[in-house]
């Protein structure tokens, strides 16, 4: 698709589509594909680059030909399950494939597990997909992909099948989570004031509700009652639930995303992903250099039209606070797309954020003539007018530490005027940071404040004096 663009490389990525082909042990009438190009938004597709681009046609005709109708194998009733979905009403519902027979509603089935036992279960309901919405029916027949209601312990990967002869399907393999993260009650001075749900009890809820559809999340429970620790495959995973819980209302905190190790033959092992990068040439050099202090290995590099592709292995930690780094190091021309790859032996120490915290020193709204004399101190994320609390962080310093500052001082009145003495106020506009961004951002002794109206980072400890104390202590500990 796309063949219309400047930059299209059609027969370039036609071998790659091969390679990656091979890469997947494709057989022989696999690897024998036919190829039609396309622009989609046009409405247009050829069978050759020279032909005349009138419709979608030769597509269609290409389907026809080379794509068989599906084969009805009649036998004993057999569905993998691919997909969860939850329903309050009748609990979880396995969505898959019929790849045998066919599912009567009201029929007794056998769930195989992974672990090859089986349960009973009976089929209450079964859903076809129709466009964007469900039909339901009394039957689904083999070939059809279909949401069965009644399998309460259902999990990706079972196999529903006849209970006189239970055939388990192959088993689909579950990447486990690489990335786990607290998930606290608001503590902030504006608690409950833009959340309908805030307690513990709704919190702990919403997130084990979570984990009915979402086999690859993890819940656990903490010593505190007000602290979970939850982890993903990343934190695009992790920071998707906590966007729906905020439109759905939930208030609550988060703390700094950590990789989750595990031990490989006696060895500390950590997750490690590949990274493929396409940026502008001119700004290559940034992203390999920076990339190599996060112990990233180069595996490929291409160079065509002025623009970069670069492949790379790297620790899944060093990729925290990777992306807004990169954006204003390339001015925002950068693509990039990770995923998992393997564990590995633990690579060694990746530095931590060089820059530090500027913190409100009292509560109220930011005044314009505070934040233009404290400009020269760093960048900040607050605007004037913004409400704020002690402990709050509403800025960033170029230096490590954290500075404390007032952010509310006002000009002192007096009854003498002169037009020289008045300093003209120009703020620099506020640095706003989406979810991801914050979460990336965030130091171990800070959270993330989520709420349906706003996104706040702040301290761990909101008083400036308890901080000091806690900072002493690590210190003495340390020493000891």
């Amino acid at each position: 698709n796309k063949v219309d663009r400047a930059g299209a490389r059609p027969l370039e990525v036609s071998d790659e589509v091969l390679d990656l082909f091979i890469e997947l042990d494709a057989d022989e009438d696999q690897i024998e594909f036919p190829t039609v190009y396309a622009a989609g938004r046009d409405g247009w597709a050829i069978a050759g680059l020279q032909d005349e681009r009138k419709n979608l046609t030769p597509l269609l005709e290409m389907i026809v030909e080379h794509i068989p109708a599906p084969i009805k194998s009649e036998g004993p009733v057999q569905m993998l399950c691919t997909a969860l979905d939850h329903n309050d009403y009748v609990g979880r519902i396995g969505i898959g494939r019929v790849f045998r027979g066919s599912l009567i509603t009201g029929e007794f089935v056998a769930v195989i597990k992974r672990n090859g036992s089986a349960l009973g279960a009976v089929i209450k309901q079964i859903f076809l997909f129709e466009g964007l919405g469900r039909r339901e029916v009394e039957r689904a027949e083999c070939g059809d992909i279909c949401a069965v209601v009644g399998l309460a312990d259902v999990e990706i990967g079972d196999t529903l099948s006849d209970p006189l002869q239970p055939e388990p399907l192959s088993l689909i393999a579950m990447d486990e989570p690489t990335l786990t993260m607290s998930f606290l009650v608001n503590t902030s001075p504006f608690f409950g004031k833009e959340g309908r749900f805030c307690t513990s009890r709704k919190l702990r809820e919403r997130l084990y509700k979570e984990t009915e559809r979402d086999m690859a999340l993890r819940v656990e429970d903490t010593s505190s009652p007000d602290e979970f620790k939850v982890s993903g495959r990343g934190i695009l995973h992790l920071s998707i639930l906590m966007e729906n819980m905020r439109r759905e209302g939930y208030e609550f905190m988060v703390g700094q995303p950590r990789v989750i190790y595990k031990e490989i033959d006696g060895r500390k092992a950590e997750p490690v992903e590949v990274l493929t990068i396409d940026v502008a040439t001119e700004h290559a050099g940034a992203v390999i250099e920076y990339l190599g202090t996060r112990k990233a290995e180069m595996v490929k590099m291409v160079n065509r039209d002025g623009r970069s592709f670069i492949e790379f292995r790297v620790p899944s930690r060093g990729l925290i606070g990777f992306r807004s780094r990169m954006l204003q190091a390339t001015s925002g021309e950068i693509v990039l797309n990770h995923r998992f790859f393997q564990y590995e032996y633990f690579k060694g120490s990746i530095p931590q954020r060089q820059t530090g915290s500027i913190i409100s020193m009292a509560r109220g709204a930011a005044v314009p003539f505070a934040l233009d004399a404290l400009q020269d101190r760093g960048r900040f994320f607050v605007e004037p007018g913004d409400e704020l609390y002690p402990g709050q962080v509403i800025g960033e310093s170029p230096k490590e530490g954290d500075i404390v500052v007032n952010a509310q001082k006002t000009k002192k009145l007096t009854n003498m005027r002169a037009a020289a003495s008045d300093r003209h106020l120009k703020v620099a506009p506020a640095v706003k940071l989406g979810l991801e961004e914050c979460l990336e951002h965030v130091g171990p002794d800070e959270y993330v404040e989520v709420t349906p109206a706003s996104i706040r980072m702040r301290k761990a400890l909101l008083d400036e004096n308890d901080r000091k104390r806690a900072e002493r202590a690590s210190a003495k500990f340390g020493a000891d």
